[in-house]
């Protein structure tokens, strides 16, 4: 039976592309750059190549975070200084959280019958405030943001740190639900703990294979009683 409940928090809880759309295009607007529908789409790429690189190990978390915006600008031809950029975008996507569809519903369902813990790769200073913007703290046992934990997921390390913090932690009642395949699901596959993946748009997993999928986050309160019932049968 599942009993800990590691959640990620960006287009799992909160729709990240929303609030990633409204902070970039505030940031480049204020460096003179139109924020027009193909910039953003372009700027979303880069920043998911960026990350995917941290995720493989091949970038630190402050190269991603300046590297990004000096792409962007260089694809562009145009001149600004990518650490104040950073900065900018940073204290712009601080300011708001956008709930996906029943995911606050879900929260507060869940909240009781399982142990609760975020498990973030997120900019820790960025995390906390949309944590509290959102009102999300009082869900879980503990947040664990990647900058604060020393690694990042999908690394084993990552979730052993986070398991050697949880009082009475169970590798075989645990249970990883996230929307990324690279980092949530093979965190989750690295770690040996039952993974879900949320897929709202029906992609296929390729190599990495989830042990269930969802559409969002609201399906998950049905699997685990479905999963809890084929215990008890």
């Amino acid at each position: 039976m599942i009993e800990f409940l590691f959640l990620d928090l960006d287009d799992t809880i909160l729709d990240f592309h929303q609030a990633e759309a409204i902070a970039v295009a505030k940031t480049i607007r204020d460096f003179g750059v139109e924020p027009t529908p193909e910039v953003l789409e372009r700027y979303h790429e880069i920043n998911r190549w960026h990350w995917e690189q941290l995720e493989q190990g091949k970038l630190t978390r402050d190269q991603v975070l300046v590297n990004r915006f000096s792409a962007l600008f260089s694809e562009l031809g145009r001149q600004a200084d990518p650490v104040k950029c950073a900065r900018s975008y940073e204290a712009n996507l601080s300011q708001g959280h956008y709930f996906l569809p029943g995911a606050l519903e879900t929260l507060e369902k869940l909240y009781g019958k399982y142990r609760l813990f975020l498990a973030s790769n997120g900019t820790a200073t960025v995390q906390h405030s949309r944590l509290t913007s959102a009102n999300l703290y009082r869900f879980f046992e503990q947040v664990f943001i990647s900058q604060e934990v020393g690694f990042n997921k999908p690394s084993r390390e990552f979730f052993e740190s986070c398991f050697a913090r949880i009082p009475g932690f169970s590798r075989e009642r645990a249970m990883m639900v996230g929307d990324s395949l690279s980092s949530d699901i093979q965190g989750g596959i690295n770690a040996g703990i039952t993974t879900v993946w949320v897929n709202p748009r029906g992609k296929q997993p390729g190599a990495v294979t989830p042990d269930y999928e969802i559409r969002s986050l609201p399906e998950l309160e049905e699997l685990l009683k479905q999963l809890h019932r084929g215990k008890e049968g």
